[in-house]
């Protein structure tokens, strides 16, 4: 993770579009409605599940849901448990939803807010493979001069390649491949489409867990105006500590062409994760906190305080 691609109205500045304040009570509303719709297939297919119906009078499309979570449970069981860090992405495949909210410090002194964190829906459609759809964010841009609105819909994809669970090794290597749609309102986006090739691993050692990834932003045109990124994010987690896992994170992106070439910036983030706490049958709660500051003399952003909420089933 990092400082989001140039946007049209960004040039040649940092990723920050200014505009009057505006209440983000709408994006919250609707992200609590999907988040519940979302839920409530799995939920009510899990409860059918323990009823004394029989298999043949047993509604098509319960039967359906019950079979999509069996396999995805026995995908996630031969994979590590880690809990997902603040910033840097998991090589674990999960079924989750997550909302995140930022507010990110920006060198002329405003804060840019930022509402859903480009996050959503994310499932095991079939074995070795997540499928993520994320949702638009609602950014807010406390500056007179710019609007404030929705930025880009994106999907990820996962293929995990290889990984054991914490009793056969503890480890997990994963491609990501993430595309960004040119979807934000009042160029509260990327004028292009945005491909993200990413390699993600991890390792436990002991009560140590290391996760990381490496990838790259490839702009869809205009490249040499909007300029490439190649993001490198590491993170060490403590788990000795039962449910609350402490963590540091080194987060680092490098600029290739467009008006930021040649640069780079490296934020140090300190964070805490706490999860899973159990709500209902394999539905959890997983809380994360952290703060990106920035250690290099160039920053598109001097510091970003995250708080991501996650719901894993």
């Amino acid at each position: 993770m990092g400082p989001p691609p140039l946007t049209k109205a960004q040039l040649p500045h940092s990723c920050s579009i200014s505009g009057a304040p505006c209440a983000p009570v709408r994006p919250i509303k609707l992200t609590a409605l999907a988040l519940l719709l979302a839920l409530l297939p799995v939920s009510t297919a899990r409860a059918q599940a323990t009823s004394a119906s029989a298999p043949d009078n047993q509604n098509p499309i319960i039967s359906f849901l019950e079979q999509w979570d069996e396999r995805a449970l026995r995908a996630q069981q031969d994979q590590p448990n880690w809990l997902t860090p603040v910033v840097t992405s998991t090589a674990r495949l999960k079924q989750e939803v997550r909302y995140d909210i930022t507010w990110q410090r920006n060198p002329d002194g405003s804060t840019t807010e930022t509402y859903g964190g480009s996050r959503g829906f994310t499932t095991i459609p079939v074995s070795r493979v997540e499928i993520s759809v994320n949702l638009p964010p609602y950014i807010v841009h406390n500056e007179p001069k710019s609007r404030d609105g929705f930025g880009d819909f994106s999907v990820l994809s996962k293929f995990r390649m290889a990984s054991a669970n914490r009793s056969h090794g503890d480890y997990a290597l994963t491609m990501f491949l993430n595309i960004t749609f040119p979807t934000g309102s009042y160029k509260n986006g990327s004028p292009h489409p945005v491909i993200t090739p990413t390699f993600a691993g991890g390792k436990g050692f002991g009560n140590f867990v290391y996760q990381g990834t490496f990838g790259a932003d490839l702009p869809g045109a205009q490249a040499n105006i909007l300029g490439r990124r190649l993001i490198q994010n590491n993170a060490l987690q403590y788990r000795g500590l039962g449910k609350i896992w402490p963590e540091l994170e080194v987060n680092s992106n490098f600029y290739n062409q467009g008006p930021n070439d040649g640069k780079k910036q490296v934020s140090l983030t300190p964070g805490i994760s706490a999860g899973r706490f159990p709500l209902y049958k394999h539905l959890t709660l997983t809380a994360a906190a952290g703060v990106e500051i920035a250690v290099t003399h160039f920053h598109t952003s001097t510091h970003q305080t995250v708080f991501s909420l996650r719901l894993p089933f």
